[in-house]
C-alpha cells in the first residue's frame, strides 16, 4: 500500500535516510475497488452501496485539496477507511472513515451529512470532528479531545475511526513541519497510543508507538533498527531451534498448533534500554515465542510440556486466560530457561484469542456486526467496555480542560489491579487504589456511604491500599444524609473516586451559598429601603450574571454567598440596568456605603474575647485574612483595630500593652476580607487589561489597582479586592501567574 518517494526538498531531506516510513505516501490505483474487496472478505452480506455514496461525496466535497504530501486530499480518507476494513469494521463505520473531515474542512454541514446517510454515521463524524479554535482558544485541543471520550462512550467505533485517522496521518509526518509532527508525535504517546492499548488494538498500537519514536528520536531509531537488523540472523537461528523443540511437545501431545517467532517492537526496546537502563544485548537475549492452538483446554496441556521440558523462571508466569487485561486480552505467559542456557518468553493463546489481542475491540465488534446483520447495538454498555463508559463519566465532569487531560493521561496509563466484589466480580482499579476508590467503581450512592471495608474477610481502614486478587467488601451507612469526608482526596487514587467526592462537597457547599446570597441581597435591599418590587425582577439580575461572566443567577447568588463579590457592587448594577430600561418612574438611588465604615462582628470574622458586641475593623496597612496571626488593639472611639503580628505597626501599639486585646478568627460565610496583591512581569502591550480580565473572570471585585513601570522595562501591579474565602485567593494567584510575562505574584502584607 506504500511506498518510499524521493527526498522532498527542506529540511526533511536528513531524515529520509533514517526514517522512510514517516514519508511514505499511498500509491494505489485502485483503492476503492481495494477496500470494497476487504470490505466484502469481512462482511459477505453487507450493503456496500453506502460505501460507494460515501466516496462519491467525499470525492466532491474534498476536490482541489491537497496533503501536504502533495497528494489529492481523498487518498487519506480512503486510506483511513482502509485501516479500518482491514480491522473487520462494517459498511456504516466505512462511510463514516471516508466523511469523517468533510464537515470540519468542507462547507458539508452536519444536518446534511444525517440527512443523506442517517443519524449512526453523522455520530460517528461528529465524534471526530474538531471544535472550532477561534471559539475554544488554547483549550480547543482539550475540549476536542472531551467530545470524543463522550461520544465513543455512545458508540465506541468514535475512537477507532479516530485511532485510523491518527496513524494514516502519521505514515506521512515525514511532510508536516518538524515542530508541528513532534507535538503530535507527542501526543500520540501520551492518549492515542495508550487508547489503543486500552480498546486491545495491538497492531494500531505498535505503529503508533514506532512512528511516534522515529519522529520525537530519529537517530536513536536509526540506531535501534540497525543493531535489530544487525543481530536478526543468529537470532533466527536460535529462534528456529527454539520452534522446532515446542512443534515436538505439539505432535507428542497430537495438538494442532502453530508456533512462530514473535517481533520485537522498536520502541519497546527503546523504552526498556533508556527507561529501565538495560543493555541492548540483555534485551535481545530475551526470544519471543508465540503459539496457537485450537482450544483452552490445548493451551494448558502445551504449557505442561513446555514447563516439563525447560525449567520455568519463577513469578514470570501469568495466566491471562482466567483473569483477562481490561482490554479482553487473553493468553498463557510464561519465562523459561531454553537451550544454551538463554531465557525464552512464550505466550500460549487459541486462535480467537489471538485475533482478540491482535485487533482487541474491532474483532469485538467485527463479530457483532457479521451475527447482527450490521444491526448490531451500538451503545458502549458491555461490562467489557465498563472504563469506556467511567472515563465519559468523569469527563463530563470535570470542567477544567488542562485537568481533564491531565486525569486522562493518568487513566489510560495507569497499571491496574484487580480486586473481587464478594459475588465474585472483577473490578479493575488503578495501582494504589484503597476501598473507597472500590466501592466508587461499584456505584456513585455505594461510596457516598461508604463506612468501613472488609479485605479477604478482615476489617481494615479506608486507606488501605489493594491488591490484586483480593476481595473486597464496603458496609454503608443507612443514614440518608450520610456523605463522604473530605480526608479521603488525600488518598483515592482513581479520577472517578476523586471527581464524586469533590462534585458532592461542590454542590452541597452551592445550594448554601445560593440560599446565603439570596438572603444576603434582600436583606441589603430592605435595609436600604430600595424598591423590592422594581429591582427583584430576574431579567434584570440575568442580565448582571451574565455581565459578571456569571452562567446564571444561581451563580450570581452563590458568588454573593460565598463573598467573592459584595451585594453593594450587585445593587448597584442592578439599579443601573433597571433605570436604563425604566425611564417612566424616576431612577432608583443607591445609598453609597463609606469604605470607612467599618462592620459589626458578625460581618469581620473577628471574635473579640470577652467583648462580643465590640466594634471591629480589620487594618488597612497590613489586611488581615483567616489563617494569619493576629493581635488586637483597642482604639480611641473606633473600637478595635486588628492588625497581623508582624505587622510594622505593631510594635509601636505594643509599648501601649493595657489597650491590647486577644482576638480570634471566626470567620462566617458573611465575612469578607480585603486583600492586596502585587503582579510583577517583564512590561508588554496589553499586560494590565489580561491581568484585569483573568481577575475578572474569578469574579473579583477589583477596589483600587496603580500600576507603574521601572526604567529597566518591568511592570509593577498593585490590585486591592475582596474576598470570602481564603482558598479563592491561591486559585487567583495561580490564574494570574499563567499569564504571560508575568513572573511573579504575591499577597502584600505591609503598605
Amino acid at each position: 500500500m506504500t511506498e518510499t518517494v524521493p527526498p522532498a526538498p527542506g529540511n526533511h531531506s536528513s531524515l529520509r535516510w533514517m526514517v522512510p516510513r514517516i514519508f511514505s505516501r499511498s500509491v494505489r490505483r485502485d483503492d476503492m475497488e481495494h477496500l470494497l474487496r476487504t470490505v466484502r472478505s469481512h462482511h459477505p452480506r453487507g450493503d456496500l452501496t453506502i460505501i460507494e455514496r460515501a466516496y462519491e461525496v467525499a470525492s466532491q466535497k474534498h476536490d482541489g485539496q491537497k496533503r501536504q504530501s502533495g497528494e489529492p486530499y481523498i487518498t487519506h480518507p480512503v486510506a483511513v477507511a482502509q485501516i479500518l476494513a482491514e480491522l473487520g469494521l462494517g459498511p456504516r463505520a466505512i462511510a463514516a472513515a471516508l466523511l469523517h473531515d468533510t464537515v470540519e474542512d468542507t462547507g458539508y454541514a452536519l444536518e446534511e451529512l444525517q440527512a443523506e446517510f442517517g443519524d449512526e454515521v453523522a455520530l460517528l463524524v461528529d465524534g471526530v470532528t474538531k471544535l472550532d479554535k477561534v471559539k475554544y482558544g488554547e483549550s480547543a485541543q482539550a475540549e476536542t479531545v472531551r467530545k470524543m471520550i463522550i461520544a465513543m462512550s455512545k458508540d465506541i467505533r468514535v475512537l477507532m475511526i479516530k485511532l485510523a485517522d491518527r496513524l494514516h496521518n502519521a505514515r506521512t509526518w515525514g511532510f508536516v513541519p518538524t515542530e508541528k509532527a513532534a507535538k503530535k508525535a507527542t501526543e500520540t504517546l501520551e492518549i492515542y497510543a495508550p487508547l489503543a492499548h486500552r480498546l486491545g488494538i495491538q497492531t494500531v498500537k505498535s505503529e503508533l508507538e514506532d512512528l511516534s519514536f522515529a519522529v520525537l528520536h530519529p537517530k536513536m531509531y536509526a540506531e535501534i533498527e540497525s543493531l535489530v537488523k544487525q543481530r536478526t540472523p543468529q537470532r533466527e537461528q536460535y529462534v528456529k531451534s527454539v520452534i522446532s523443540a515446542v512443534e515436538e511437545d505439539l505432535r507428542a501431545q497430537r495438538i494442532k498448533g502453530k508456533v512462530a517467532g514473535r517481533p520485537k517492537q522498536l520502541y519497546s526496546v527503546y523504552q526498556k534500554m533508556i527507561v529501565r537502563g538495560r543493555s541492548f544485548d540483555d534485551i535481545y537475549d530475551l526470544i519471543g515465542i508465540r503459539v496457537l492452538v485450537p482450544t483452552v483446554r490445548d493451551c494448558y496441556a502445551v504449557l505442561g510440556a513446555l514447563h516439563a521440558r525447560w525449567t520455568p523462571l519463577p513469578g514470570r508466569f501469568k495466566d491471562y486466560i482466567a483473569t483477562p487485561k481490561f482490554n479482553l486480552y487473553q493468553s498463557l505467559h510464561t519465562t523459561v530457561i531454553g537451550p544454551g542456557g538463554r531465557t525464552v518468553e512464550l505466550q500460549i493463546r487459541t486462535y480467537e484469542m489471538h485475533q482478540q489481542a491482535e485487533y482487541g475491540v474491532a474483532a469485538h465488534w467485527a463479530y457483532k456486526e457479521r451475527m447482527a446483520g450490521n444491526g448490531a447495538d451500538t451503545k458502549a454498555t458491555d461490562a467489557d467496555l465498563a472504563w469506556v463508559a467511567r472515563i465519559s463519566d468523569w469527563g463530563a465532569e470535570t470542567a477544567d480542560p488542562g485537568e481533564f487531560l491531565d486525569s486522562l493521561r493518568f487513566e489510560i496509563g495507569a497499571k491496574e489491579v484487580y480486586v473481587f466484589t464478594p459475588k465474585g466480580r472483577v473490578i479493575g482499579l488503578p495501582t494504589g487504589a484503597t476501598p473507597v476508590d472500590f466501592a466508587y467503581a461499584v456505584h456513585t450512592e455505594i461510596g457516598h456511604r461508604t463506612m468501613g471495608a472488609k479485605v479477604n474477610g478482615r476489617l481494615v481502614p479506608l486507606e488501605t491500599k489493594l491488591n490484586s486478587g483480593e476481595i473486597v467488601e464496603v458496609f454503608t451507612s443507612k443514614n440518608p444524609d450520610a456523605g463522604p469526608s473530605q480526608d479521603w482526596l488525600n488518598f483515592v487514587a482513581s479520577t472517578r473516586a476523586r471527581n464524586k467526592i469533590r462534585g458532592w462537597f461542590t454542590k452541597e457547599r452551592r445550594e448554601e451559598a445560593i440560599e446565603q446570597g439570596k438572603d444576603a441581597i434582600a436583606r441589603a435591599m430592605r435595609r436600604q429601603n430600595l424598591p423590592l418590587q422594581r429591582l427583584m425582577n430576574q431579567d434584570s439580575f440575568l442580565e448582571v450574571a451574565l455581565q459578571m461572566r456569571y452562567e446564571d443567577v444561581s451563580a450570581l447568588y452563590a458568588a454573593v454567598g460565598e463573598g467573592h463579590i459584595s451585594t453593594q457592587s450587585v445593587l448597584e448594577k442592578v439599579a443601573a440596568i433597571v433605570n436604563a430600561n425604566d425611564t417612566a418612574t424616576g431612577p432608583i438611588e443607591i445609598p453609597t456605603v463609606g469604605k470607612s465604615r467599618a462592620p459589626r462582628n458578625g460581618d469581620s470574622g473577628i471574635l473579640v474575647r470577652g467583648a462580643p458586641d465590640i466594634l471591629v475593623k480589620l487594618a488597612k496597612c497590613c489586611t488581615p485574612v483567616p489563617g494569619d496571626a493576629i493581635v488586637g488593639f483597642v482604639t480611641r472611639g473606633s473600637g478595635v483595630s486588628v492588625h497581623r503580628a508582624d505587622c510594622n505597626n505593631v510594635a509601636a501599639l505594643k509599648q501601649d500593652k493595657d489597650r491590647l486585646i486577644e482576638v480570634d478568627w471566626a470567620p462566617t460565610t458573611k465575612s469578607v476580607f480585603m486583600v492586596q496583591i502585587q503582579v510583577e512581569a517583564l512590561d508588554r502591550s496589553g499586560l494590565l487589561s489580561d491581568v484585569t480580565r483573568v481577575l475578572s473572570e474569578h469574579h473579583v471585585n477589583i477596589l483600587s489597582a496603580t500600576v507603574q513601570t521601572t526604567n529597566d522595562r518591568l511592570a509593577l501591579s498593585r490590585f486591592v479586592f475582596e474576598m470570602g474565602d481564603t482558598v479563592h485567593l491561591d486559585r487567583v494567584l495561580n490564574a494570574v501567574r499563567r499569564i504571560d510575562a508575568v513572573y511573579d505574584v504575591y499577597r502584600v502584607t505591609q503598605s
